[in-house]
């Protein structure tokens, strides 16, 4: 991987560490299919007011099951393949701009003196992480 992508990827780790992101990537989509699979039996066994019996049950459920399925977003960004690697940085490098450095420490050091650049790198970080990854975003408390 070019150590420039590189950097920007573990700079992304890096806000994302320190704001305390965490996403679910698959887990989001498997627990709505629980919440509508519920409320669809509901329906075939109690007809409407049995949808709306299921819909809620399944909810419940699917909220449970989901709840600890959110991870480090450090750690799924670390994951990615190559290419998503790639989209990211030119994510991240689109709100850049020409911004210039030589190593990792520099390029930290230059986006976190800057509470304007950083919250634009987190807002690129964001934007790619819920529509390239469909990803569902929580803060830590």
């Amino acid at each position: 991987m070019a150590p420039r992508v590189d950097d920007i990827v573990r700079l992304c780790c890096e806000i994302s560490a320190q704001d305390q992101i965490k996403v679910a990537v698959k887990s989001s989509a498997q627990a709505a299919a629980m919440a509508g699979g519920a409320a669809f039996m509901g329906g075939m066994f109690a007809g409407p007011p049995g949808i709306a019996v299921g819909g809620v049950a399944g909810s419940l459920l699917a909220g449970w099951w989901a709840s600890g399925k959110f991870r480090p977003l450090p750690q799924i960004l670390m994951e990615l393949p190559p290419q998503q690697q790639r989209k990211l940085y030119d994510e991240v490098m689109a709100v850049m701009g020409t911004l210039d450095w030589t190593d990792f420490a520099q390029l930290v050091a230059l986006v976190m003196s800057s509470s304007s650049l950083q919250q634009q790198v987190t807002a690129a970080l964001l934007n790619y992480v819920t529509k390239e990854l469909r990803a569902e975003v929580k803060y830590s408390d």
